[in-house]
């Protein structure tokens, strides 16, 4: 009787709320009563890793007898995924968006808000033959052939980020655009590494063909740095953001989208099997019929016999238990984190991440980043789930790309 009753109190209170249309409260400790509904999320071409716990450490021979990579248990929460590697064809959209800009630009396409603010008119068509767009192409002794061919070193695209470590140690607020950091990338991706990372090697038709052509449509995008696969996770979230304001169920601003930390990418990797040496398991390359389980280099000199001359479709082979495709082989990835030999030693057991922003002038030892997975030309050391590895930031190469996580909000997926 008295839960029935203590019902129907609350029941009360929220009806005169309700008919009140929450304007007033009544002197009631009921909370803020316009907020926006949150629903979760649920990305498009992104699986969803639930929170766990994971074991990190050599788990093999260490090559470089290092002995810095020390066990540790740590815990990493929840977050999205996407379950195969970006392709040529999602990161052409990203260098689409930016060409189109730049011609909108030039053609004087803009609207403006009642602050004076330009924004891009999109409605707008482009014309290409308008001669406001000329400077865009190759002139002179830049151009091949008489074909007309953009000049790629234009497309340049600003991303930003917060410097919340910053913010977090200034004893007193300070301003906040001093912590607001920003960066000016040139995104089209580096073909010519097809050339210049073999010596003596005939790759050239790779070079004029991976990244445009419809055949490689669905491969892994390469030849994108670290600074050009954030400003494409900054491009990402705008993108999702200016469509999310244009619902009629305008759902409040989420996380970005972002590179995976080390530690996220290595529990991904695993597909909920904490020591599992590689996504699918352990302890071999080859299952029962003697098929290659993924693309990589499985002998000497030896690169098609796993299926895949160079990479292979993002999609090829099987995936882990989470849904994620090629986390070992066909390329590299990228994550967030800076690379410390001894990260090991002092990394924290909560969320574990060394962020650094190196600068132009910082040594190169500052902008090293971990890459992970192992790639087509390497060999299966290297496909480890816990094999640490790094690269500069400014780095391009044909066997390294990347993909995108988004941490999620709330406890569990199955909440919503």
């Amino acid at each position: 009787m008295r839960k029935f009753l203590k019902s129907l109190v609350i029941l009360s209170v929220f009806l005169t709320v309700a008919a009140s249309c929450g304007k007033k409260q009544n002197g009631q400790l009921i909370g803020v009563l316009d907020r926006p509904k949150w629903g979760g999320l649920n990305p498009y071409g992104m699986v969803y890793v639930p929170s766990g716990t994971l074991h990190i450490g050599a788990g093999d021979q260490d090559v470089n007898s290092a002995f810095t990579a020390r066990p540790k248990s740590v815990s990493v929460v929840g977050f999205y995924m996407d379950d195969t590697e970006i392709t040529n064809n999602e990161y052409r959209q990203f260098v689409y968006y930016v060409r189109d800009s730049l011609a909108h630009a030039r053609l004087d396409h803009f609207n403006e808000d009642d602050n004076g603010q330009q924004t891009i008119d999109w409605t707008q068509k482009i014309d290409w033959t308008d001669e406001a767009l000329e400077d865009m192409y190759y002139k002179g002794a830049d151009q091949y052939a008489g074909a007309k061919e953009y000049d790629i070193k234009k497309f340049m695209y600003e991303y930003q980020w917060r410097d919340w470590n910053q913010a977090a140690h200034e004893t007193k607020y300070g301003e906040r655009g001093n912590n607001i950091k920003k960066d000016k990338v040139m995104i089209y991706p580096d073909t010519l590494v097809w050339v210049r990372d073999f010596a003596y090697s005939y790759n050239e038709p790779m070079t004029r063909n991976y990244f445009w052509h419809p055949a490689f449509d669905d491969y892994p995008v390469v030849g994108v740095n670290w600074r050009m696969a954030k400003a494409f996770c900054f491009w990402r979230t705008q993108l999702w953001n200016k469509f999310r304001a244009t619902g009629k169920r305008a759902e409040p601003n989420t996380e970005e989208f972002r590179l995976p930390f080390e530690s996220e990418w290595e529990y991904a990797s695993r597909g909920g099997h904490d020591l599992s040496m590689y996504p699918w398991g352990s302890y071999y390359t080859r299952n029962t019929k003697g098929c290659l389980l993924a693309n990589f280099k499985p002998g000497r000199g030896n690169y098609p016999e796993d299926g895949g001359f160079y990479t292979v479709r993002a999609d090829a082979y099987f995936a882990n238990d989470y849904g994620l495709y090629n986390m070992s082989g066909n390329v590299s990835e990228w994550t967030e984190t800076s690379y410390q030999e001894n990260a090991y030693s002092f990394i924290h057991d909560l969320n574990p991440n060394i962020t650094y922003d190196a600068k132009e002038d910082d040594p190169a030892a500052y902008k090293r980043k971990v890459v992970r997975g192992g790639s087509w030309k390497d060999i299966a050391y290297y496909l480890q789930t816990n094999t640490r590895h790094y690269d500069w930031q400014d780095t391009t190469k044909s066997y390294i790309g990347f993909r995108c996580a988004l941490t999620f909000l709330g406890r569990s997926i199955n909440d919503f």
